[in-house]
Order: C-alpha cells, then structure tokens, then sequence
C-alpha cells in the first residue's frame, strides 16, 4: 500500500529540462569547446558534480561566474508543470498520500519557484532541497529522507525521477520507481525503472495502485 509519493523537480514537476540543456549548452561550448555535446552527458547531475567533474584546475575560479549565469538564468526561466501533474497530484491528496518534493536544487530555486508558483506549497507536504541531504544523488539518501519524514517504510513509497541519477538513487532506496521520459527516452530509462511514463495525464491514485500490484 503506498503511503507517500516522492518526486524530482526537474523534469518530473516542471517541463524544465529543455531550458537546462540550453544553458549548459552555452557554458560547456564556452568553457570545453573540446567536448560537444558535452550538456547531454550531465543531465540530471548536481551543481556541485558538475564543478567537481568540469570546472576544476584552470577553471575553478570560472564557478563564481557560472553561479551568477546560472541564478539569473533561472530567474527567467518558464516553469510549465508536466502535462497532467496537477490533476495527479490533487487525485493524491485527496487519497490520503502524503507528498513531498525530493530535489537536489537549493532552496534559492525553490524561492524562484514559489514566486511564479505558490500553490507549489499547498501541493507538497513537505518539499526537500539540498540542505536537507548529506550525499546527492544516485545515493539514496534524499529518498530515503523523503521516505523517513513521513515515517513511511521505503517500500511504501513511490519516487518520481527522469534521471539517470535520479532513478538510481530511488531504486537504492529500495522504493518504487517511476521513470518519466521526459528527459531520456524510455528505452534509456526502463531498465532503472518499474514503471515508466511519458507524463502524467490518466493517471492517478488508482492506476498508481494497480501499477504497484503489477510489478
């Protein structure tokens, strides 16, 4: 019986994906025009894996400016929810699941996301940033935090992810994995995933729960 559903931001709440390869886009042909497509292969990672994995040597001291990039970016950014999300996540609430946002983004984002979307509040239960995580995805700790806050078993969980390491990170936690190919195509995702989805219209609490049985 799932008791909570737990979800990326990314990709899985927000249609956001597309604008992100944009602007790594940019960066990555500024900064390693030695690697094209360089954008594709970093879906999904964090800030700081990032960095970690490219701005380093040389070019450490170039993260300060990619931080500012990147906050004035995401400013502007369109934050259209996934088609059918809010439908689904109200059917949710009205069933009694609990719900909570699990996102490696910190909580400067989210303060981006609560201006041009308030209601993100009453949809979540609890929404998790990165503060809230010791390690980042694929480890399970952000679902197994998610998992914990509600005093839910993990396998009384659903997790929502369209990344690689976002769907590593929920199968770790020993959880039920949605994959949404929102971001990489099913046949890229299905074998980390139970169940994959390309978004969220006819879906809700009772196909969630026949979807449970099934798998």
């Amino acid at each position: 019986m799932v008791k909570a559903a737990l979800f990326d931001l990314d990709g899985v709440v927000f249609d956001t994906e597309p604008q992100y390869t944009i602007f790594w886009g940019s960066q990555c042909r500024e900064f390693h025009p030695e690697k094209p497509g360089l954008e594709h292969e970093i879906k999904g990672q964090t800030l700081t894996q990032i960095f970690d994995r490219l701005f380093t040597g040389e070019l450490e001291d170039k993260r300060n400016l990619v931080v500012e990039r990147l906050d004035r970016f995401e400013k502007e950014m369109k934050l259209e929810y996934i088609p059918g999300f809010e439908d689904f996540i109200k059917d949710l609430k009205r069933n009694g699941i609990k719900t909570a946002v699990v996102t490696s983004s910190n909580q400067k984002k989210m303060d981006v996301v609560y201006a041009k979307h308030p209601e993100m509040k009453d949809y979540f239960d609890r929404i998790l940033t990165s503060e809230d995580f010791k390690e980042s995805k694929p480890h399970p700790d952000c679902y197994l935090k998610g998992a914990e806050v509600f005093n839910c078993k993990p396998c009384e969980c659903v997790g929502f992810e369209d990344s690689f390491n976002g769907l590593k990170a929920v199968r770790a936690a020993k959880e039920f994995v949605v994959g949404l190919a929102t971001t990489n195509s099913r046949d890229a995702i299905k074998e980390f995933s139970d169940y994959v989805i390309d978004d969220y219209r006819g879906l809700d609490f009772s196909a969630l729960q026949a979807m449970l049985l099934n798998n």
